[in-house]
């Protein structure tokens, strides 16, 4: 439109049009901003959760991709790998009575060809070399026979022979325990099983068999030896607890623990509050519960709450990988942790009862304001980075004496890992099995194996020892909660 000529009436209507048409493009750039906005931050968290491995969240370390970079929480610890100086060696030593001796001598002298035969013998080195029995394997059988006497009275007088013996022909204690070791002790299913019992045992079970093993232990751990392990757990000072999923014909079901450095105790069921309980533990529990943020465990009321140290660096970490440059106080956090921790652990070493006053007082001054700033910080932001950073600052906020237990009483650790590698054995027997349990009843009697077999090895007992005493004998028993 030409201008030049134009009333002061035109121009107006001709600025107003302009007007309306700038505020309708700072609308839809307003508009097209708060769009933007919601990209940029979905992007953030798709980042963010593709972005999480075990360092980072409660991811296990087995869903990490293998090309992902190790960023936990231990730095290097400067030794080289393998044997360490002054670390004890084992080398392989000779027996007195091989099975077989196979002489390697020379016929004739390699230097004049004369014959050897009478040459006097001037020394003899002895190479043993051990290896598997050659096949085909058979096992040890023994044959009672049960004799029947006829007395002058007219009675017969019948021997007795032992319990195994109840058939013509049928397995001992020996192979039960074998049989088990191999499913609850090195995790195989019970097809491989059978073929390694066959194999190298020379012992031909099917796994119909292999399986009803397992289920005649967990019977006789069941009443002899889990009773006598809830009693002792429930003296300890400080109890590890945690909870793992299990995958049971297309359910989930969860394996419960409860242990400590020498006992461990598992039942299964659902994540409620009444299946923890049923474990028959934890109602009257009144120590420490070293645990997760679960708040499946806040009804235990009787118990001193202590929250895994490993868990809440992960899940910091998690955050500050996520938007490094807004979530400072993440990493002030971690940091904070971290260094508390190694004074606690400067304590115990020193032999004193607690960290100094002044260093408490101080790791709770950065503790508070570490949190205090994630709450401000992500106060009223919109998006699900915001809410999850200002969601776990107020968890810290909240939550600062269970969080900060292990600097106030020193008897407290740092992290759950006990709980964790306990537990871990049912994710390994799954993976093996194809990802799921076929029956609840084949992990609940893992979950009950498992727990004899790991206090058997945390008192450096052996496993297909203790397995081959609970068919014979009865179950192996700790006279106390930690040896003395």
């Amino acid at each position: 439109m030409d201008l030049a000529g134009a009333s002061r009436e035109q121009l107006l209507a001709v600025l107003a049009q302009r007007d309306v048409e700038l505020s309708e493009l700072r609308q839809a750039l307003s508009v097209a901003h708060g769009r933007i906005e919601v990209l940029v931050e979905r992007v953030a968290g798709l980042s963010a959760r593709a972005g999480r491995d075990s360092s980072n969240s409660s991811r296990p370390p087995s869903s990490d991709p293998p090309y992902a970079p190790k960023r936990g929480m231990r730095g290097k610890s400067g030794r080289k790998p393998g044997k360490q100086p002054g670390a004890p060696g084992s080398t392989l030593s000779g027996v007195d009575d091989p099975d077989e001796v196979v002489v390697c001598e020379l016929a004739n002298c390699p230097d004049c060809g004369s014959s050897l035969a009478a040459a006097p013998i001037v020394g003899v080195c002895r190479r043993q070399v051990f290896d598997p029995p050659p096949p085909p394997v058979r096992p040890h059988v023994t044959e009672y026979q049960i004799v029947t006497r006829r007395c002058g009275c007219g009675r017969q007088a019948v021997g007795v022979g032992p319990a195994e013996a109840s058939a013509p022909a049928s397995y001992g204690p020996g192979t039960a325990a074998l049989a088990v070791y191999l499913g609850a002790g090195q995790y195989l299913p019970v097809k491989r099983a059978s073929s390694v019992l066959a194999r190298l045992a020379g012992v031909h079970v099917s796994t119909g068999w292999l399986a009803a093993q397992r289920a005649r232990a967990a019977r006789l751990i069941e009443a002899q030896f889990l009773p006598h392990i809830r009693a002792l757990l429930a003296q300890v000072g400080v109890l590890h607890v945690d909870e793992t999923p299990g995958r049971v014909a297309g359910k989930l079901r969860y394996v419960h623990v409860a242990c400590t450095e020498f006992l461990t105790a598992m039942h299964v069921g659902d994540r409620s509050a009444a299946t923890i309980d049923a474990g028959g533990i934890l109602p009257e529990f009144d120590g420490v519960l070293m645990r997760d943020g679960y708040a499946g465990y806040t009804h235990l009321v009787r118990a001193v709450h202590a929250w895994c140290g490993a868990h809440l660096v992960r899940d910091l970490h998690g955050v500050y990988d996520a938007e490094p440059e807004r979530q400072l106080w993440a990493a002030a956090m971690a940091d904070t942790l971290l260094a508390a921790n190694a004074d606690a652990q400067a304590a115990r070493a020193a032999g004193r009862a607690a960290i100094a006053p002044a260093k408490l007082a101080a790791i709770e001054n950065h503790y508070r304001g570490a949190a205090g700033k994630g709450i401000a910080d992500n106060e009223h932001r919109p998006g699900r980075l915001g809410r999850d950073a200002h969601r776990l600052a107020r968890r810290f906020a909240e939550h600062e004496p269970t969080i900060l237990r292990f600097a106030s009483d020193l008897a407290t650790p740092f992290t759950n890992n006990e709980a964790e590698r306990t537990v871990r054995p049912v994710k390994v027997q799954q993976r093996a099995s194809g990802g799921a349990w076929r029956t609840l009843d084949g992990l609940a009697d893992f979950a009950i194996v498992a727990s004899y077999l790991s206090t058997a090895n945390k008192w450096g007992k052996d496993s297909l020892d203790v397995l081959q005493q609970l068919f014979t004998s009865g179950a192996w028993l700790p006279a106390t909660a930690a040896p003395t």
